[in-house]
């Protein structure tokens, strides 16, 4: 008995998707690790925040490059 031929069907998206599920898991993750390692090591919670906006601004840039 013959088998019939099988067909999957797979997510047919542009890599898109991929960029954003990957560029927001680091978008995430970088400046809440900044903030938290810059919390132990400063005592002026000004310093901590122009730095995380710094990191959000530069890693928006570094991540456009590289996906560019």
């Amino acid at each position: 008995m013959p088998l019939a031929p099988r067909t999957e069907k797979h997510f047919q998206s542009s890599e898109m998707v991929r960029d954003v599920v990957l560029g927001m898991s680091d978008g995430l993750t970088v400046p809440f690790a900044l903030a938290a390692g810059l919390t132990g090591a400063v005592d002026s919670s000004h310093i901590i925040v122009v730095a995380g906006l710094a990191e959000i601004a530069a890693g928006s840039i570094a991540r456009g490059l590289g996906g560019y």
